[in-house]
């Protein structure tokens, strides 16, 4: 510790001072438009632990869970950075796998939000699968 990453072009960088709670990829709808089809791999980590450098540019929108998230990403090169829930507060923020410095950090747990996956979508069976958001 701690654990670092950065965008694609390094013009927003990150420190992390806590160990993953979790990691998980997510099907829901929205992570196939930020993944441009594909599912996000996401890092859980206590949201007070991140510690972003840079300029980042946020959306924030309702979720297919009702939850209000907001999405961080760099605005020169577009990397998607992270989602936090703004709404109900006090849950994780989800780092994406792919902009850690170590990308071995935290192997996929679980992948949720299956129903929303297309029909070609390959799924590891050895993890377990959950149709929605976890409760």
């Amino acid at each position: 510790m701690p654990h670092t990453g950065h965008c694609f072009c390094g013009q927003v960088r990150y420190s992390i001072q806590a160990e993953p709670i979790a990691a998980r990829m997510c099907w829901c709808r929205d992570c196939q438009y930020i993944a441009s089809g594909s599912a996000t791999v996401n890092v859980l980590f206590p949201d007070d632990a991140v510690k972003f450098e840079g300029v980042i540019t946020t959306m924030v929108k309702t979720a297919d869970s009702g939850n209000t998230v907001e999405r961080g990403f760099c605005p020169t090169c577009g990397s998607q950075m992270y989602s936090r829930t703004i709404e109900p507060k006090g849950m994780p923020i989800r780092i994406r796998a792919g902009t850690l410095d170590n990308p071995e950090l935290k192997a996929p747990e679980a992948i949720i939000w299956t129903d929303s996956a297309p029909r070609w979508a390959v799924l590891d069976p050895s993890l377990p699968h959950h149709p929605k958001g976890p409760k």
